[in-house]
């Protein structure tokens, strides 16, 4: 295969990166714009993966049966149904729910940030920015919590695919240009 089709084909594959780049980027203004559903959508998700994976213990267990361990997984696998089933059929009481989760889950994050860049002998400030940051975000969203349920899901998935997609379209963009040079 010559340089010159190597390029070509590099060139129609980047523009479709672009293009997906693109729309990520749309998603995710979307998502702030409306953050209360994208909440709600990112609660539906998480509620079927909760699901599946009830399903998946289930199984598991099911096949465990004869060597001990079976019970737990059998109500392990019920519990992840239960709430799956709860978040479907209750998803603001879902999203209240994973708000106060993500509030704990950054706490956590970021006293375990803070904790490393003590513990580093260099390079520690962009860590302990980021464990600051992180811990004031999480503070934030336990104080204003569950008043700010309905916007804290929706808009950090925004941003995130804000940033994902602006990410990916730069390196598209990159790789357009040395696809660019081969061709």
């Amino acid at each position: 295969m010559s340089a010159s089709t190597i390029g070509t084909q590099a060139r129609r594959l980047t523009g479709w990166s672009v293009g997906i780049s693109l729309l990520i980027i749309l998603a995710g203004i979307l998502a702030i714009a409306l953050p209360a559903v994208a909440g709600i959508a990112v609660n539906l998700v998480v509620a079927w993966l909760l699901l599946i994976c009830g399903v998946a213990h289930l199984a598991f267990g099911w096949h465990l049966r004869g060597f001990g361990g079976a019970i737990w997984q059998f109500l392990l696998g019920v519990l992840y149904i239960v709430i799956g089933v709860y978040m479907l059929t209750h998803p603001v009481a879902g999203l209240v729910t994973l708000t106060l989760a993500l509030a704990i889950y950054l706490f956590a994050e970021g006293v375990l940030e803070l904790i490393l860049a003590f513990q580093m002998p260099n390079g520690r400030g962009w860590l302990l920015l980021d464990g600051i940051v992180t811990l004031i975000l999480a503070l934030m969203i336990w104080r204003t919590w569950p008043s700010s349920t309905e916007w804290v899901l929706g808009t950090l998935v925004g941003i995130s695919m804000i940033f994902s997609g602006s990410s990916r379209l730069m390196l598209s963009l990159a790789a357009r240009s040395v696809a660019t040079k081969l061709a």
